[in-house]
């Protein structure tokens, strides 16, 4: 069984991954051959526009296979994750800037990798079932495949809200915080891909109500508990506010890496000015993530072990300093990406 499935279909190109037991978490394999279906697709005057989906209703793309590249960290081999992001992140910028149109359908769990490889093209379509977030700093990561992008596109503050807690969006919150652009009924997603395929015209997708954003409608607390310049003073707003929203914040924030957190902070205010500036942003710092961050440990905590229990580097978001931070995301000279 092949895990990524390329093929042409009348005037589409179509890519879909095929790991529906893993939630379709994406490999470097399966990175390195879409690029290369991509660039194949290009210049080919039968392909009008990509179709992107997934097998399986659970997930579109639970996000990056990570478990093998913690496994070669702890070895001592940082090449291997390295590469991977490399290459994931130079195929995240070849999706944004495609000539061609690209619609992506992306039902379920749609995280971390699964966002990058869906959330950067023309017309994302989400669905009743999707489930939309970046939970990378409760691994000991950041928001990365262009997530700093996207979060920093966000309105008000939801941005940091849904990078320092790792918050669920359903259809309706993806499409408000930009992550997506149109609702369509998972009932009629065959009918509307066949008609993509046999008319290679992107204006037959048919219009729909976009649903309930609950986030959206929260968006001035949200604004208001996540406007301080620091973590520790974001803390501070959460303590003193008593609302469900606010306990439910504090507590993923108590959870994730203190390291993480601030860096992504760093790395959302000021917002990059550009998603090669994004991507090149979160390449220096996970090109350091395993041997100066909390990423090895997170996934031993969260993934391996599943104790739950990760031993971070610093006890407490105000023990990271600035300086840390900045080490974190410094220029990696002739590595940079």
């Amino acid at each position: 069984m092949t895990d990524l499935i390329i093929r042409t279909e009348g005037r589409a190109g179509r890519l879909t991954l095929n790991r529906p037991k893993a939630l379709n978490a994406l490999t470097h394999e399966q990175c390195l051959q879409t690029e290369a279906a991509l660039i194949a697709w290009r210049d080919d005057p039968a392909v009008d526009l990509v179709i992107l989906d997934a097998t399986g209703e659970r997930a579109f793309c639970s996000g990056g296979d990570i478990a093998q590249v913690a496994a070669a960290g702890r070895d001592g081999d940082f090449a291997m994750g390295r590469d991977f992001w490399r290459d994931e992140y130079r195929m995240n910028a070849l999706l944004a800037e495609y000539p061609k149109p690209i619609v992506s359908f992306m039902q379920g769990f749609v995280m971390g990798g699964g966002v990058g490889y869906g959330c950067h093209v023309r017309h994302r379509i989400v669905g009743e079932s999707t489930q939309m977030a970046m939970p990378e700093c409760g691994i000991g990561l950041i928001p990365d495949v262009g997530g700093t992008w996207l979060l920093g596109q966000a309105p008000g503050h939801l941005g940091v809200y849904l990078a320092l807690t790792a918050a669920r969006m359903g259809a309706g919150d993806a499409i408000a915080a930009g992550f997506a652009d149109h609702f369509i009924p998972e009932a009629e997603w065959e009918t509307v891909k066949q008609r993509l395929i046999e008319t290679g015209d992107v204006a037959t997708l048919p219009a729909h109500p976009t649903p309930e954003a609950p986030l959206s409608a929260q968006i001035d607390q949200i604004n208001h508990l996540f406007s301080g310049a620091s973590l520790p003073e974001i803390i501070t707003a959460l303590e003193a506010e008593d609302t469900p929203l606010a306990a439910a914040a504090l507590k993923a924030i108590r959870r994730n890496s203190p390291l993480s957190m601030a860096s992504t902070l760093a790395m959302l205010r000021p917002a990059p000015a550009s998603l090669a500036e994004a991507l090149r942003q979160e390449f220096r710092w996970t090109w350091r993530s395993m041997d100066k961050g909390d990423f090895l440990e997170g996934v031993r905590a969260q993934i391996i072990d599943k104790d739950r229990n990760p031993q971070w580097q610093h006890p407490a978001p105000d023990a990271v300093s600035d300086s840390d931070v900045a080490a974190m995301l410094a220029p990696l000279g002739a590595d940079d990406l």
